[in-house]
């Protein structure tokens, strides 16, 4: 009995240890896939670096994807032909307000030499000498001093009172056209532009409702583009038009008091050649 008893004590002696034993693997096999999976924890951390090349090889995204950049970039041949025109007509315009601006100032100034020097000579010959060359008023003196010796032949059959002041009124005319150049192109602009931008806006609305189709949803991503495209359009329009009609008032009103000056002083010339029978040519 006693040495079954001891036989009893020495085999669960052997057999209490084996949990142990058994569980030690598991525990070493936990370690390492505890172990294992850090490297899993900080691969995102390492694999985020790699998305920087791909950013960095791809274009700078713009500040405004509606602005008039990103319309450029993302129009058609269409959009981008209204936009040349509507720029030609803008620099067209602002080119004859300067040029114009300085064509009248300079007959402002002719004008008054006009007034200091024309007047003192003895002649309308020697008069017209004393201006400038390009001056409209020395064109006028001088035709109306070539009509006096040009009334010959079939013109001697016109009274000198209706040859000089027709010839006068001629060069007064040829002036006045000259001085009208330019303000057409102004009035076109100004009527024209709003509805090239117009065209501009209905292209960009048809270009809306094709997304929208296409996509089969109304959404904002979707109608942005082609509604800001033809905002833009029609911005533009009222920018170049806007402008050209004020420049169009303010030249035609600075072209007829000018005019007024000129109409003056070939009235005086007229007077002076009539006067003295040609004479004082």
């Amino acid at each position: 009995m006693r040495a079954f008893t001891a036989a009893a004590s020495l085999f669960a002696a052997l057999s209490f240890p084996t949990p142990v034993l058994s569980q030690a693997p598991a525990a070493s096999a936990a370690a390492p896939a505890a172990t294992g999976s850090a490297p899993a924890a900080v691969a995102p951390a390492a694999a985020a670096p790699a998305a920087k090349p791909a950013a960095a090889n791809g274009e700078k995204p713009l500040d405004n994807p509606y602005g008039i950049e990103a319309l450029w970039k993302g129009s058609d041949i269409v959009a981008r032909t209204v936009l040349v025109i509507l720029g030609i007509m803008s620099a067209g315009s602002w080119y004859i307000l300067v040029t114009k601006l300085l064509e009248q100032n300079k007959m402002q100034r002719h004008a008054r030499t006009v007034d200091n020097k024309f007047w003192q000579a003895t002649t309308v010959t020697e008069g017209a000498g004393s201006l400038e060359k390009n001056s409209a008023y020395r064109f006028i003196a001088e035709s109306g001093a070539a009509a006096t010796r040009d009334h010959g032949g079939l013109k001697a059959h016109i009274p000198m009172n209706d040859w000089i002041p027709m010839s006068v009124t001629a060069a007064v005319d040829r002036v006045h056209a000259s001085m009208q150049k330019g303000l057409a192109f102004l009035a076109t602009v100004g009527s024209t532009s709003p509805f090239v931008g117009l065209f501009g806006t209905v292209w960009g609305i048809y270009h809306a409702l094709t997304a929208i189709g296409i996509s089969g949803q109304a959404s904002i991503d979707k109608v942005a583009g082609p509604v800001g495209e033809a905002l833009i359009m029609t911005a533009i329009g009222l920018a170049v038009a806007i402008p050209a009609v004020l420049a169009y008032n303010w030249l035609a009103r600075r072209n007829k008091a000018v005019m007024d000056e000129v109409r003056e002083f070939s009235d005086e010339l007229n007077a002076v050649i009539l006067g003295s029978n040609g004479k004082a040519a």
